[in-house]
């Protein structure tokens, strides 16, 4: 259940990055006074929420989930793409090593944030964050566009084509 909801987010995702694909660099990277500043920072920052939370603080796959403003700086859209499928990856992942369990508490230090104290959370807990958190942020990228002057494509999950939102169940 929880795999095909999460191709929902996926596919609108999906959307909105192959808007952000015809962008120029000056409108991909120009800052607002909001949000994550930029729709290039928006989307990487989105993507590092899935790394740190499910990478790195469930399943301890790294220990440096975030990347740098260096890094960011150099990024491009394809590169985004990369850092959201790998995000994808801790996704799957954990849906699949905590079928049974997905509601267990994890209780440990932020490996990314130095003298954290101790967190306790749930996978599902952290899985459901990190969507929320993601279409929080969709909204903002969605005004970003809007204030650039663009028509946003819809990344509604009720704007999916009928042969895109059909399950496996159904």
């Amino acid at each position: 259940m929880l795999k095909d909801e999460y191709e929902w987010v996926k596919q609108t995702r999906q959307v909105l990055l192959d808007q952000c694909k015809e962008l120029n660099e000056n409108d991909f990277t120009k800052e607002f006074g909001f949000g994550f500043q930029s729709l290039k920072d928006s989307l990487v920052h989105v993507a590092g929420c899935y790394h740190a939370w499910l990478g790195s603080f469930v399943l301890l796959e790294t220990t440096s989930p975030l990347l740098t403003k260096e890094v960011i700086s150099e990024m491009q859209i394809g590169d985004i793409q990369g850092y959201f499928q790998q995000a994808d990856k801790y996704v799957d992942t954990v849906i699949e090593k905590f079928r049974n369990n997905f509601d267990v508490i994890i209780e440990r230090e932020l490996a990314w944030k130095v003298d954290s104290g101790a967190v306790r959370k749930t996978p599902h807990q952290l899985l459901m964050h990190s969507i929320t958190h993601e279409y929080h942020h969709k909204g903002q990228i969605v005004a970003m566009l809007r204030l650039l002057g663009y028509i946003p494509n819809n990344t509604d999950i009720l704007g999916l084509p009928e042969k895109e939102f059909a399950t496996d169940d159904n």
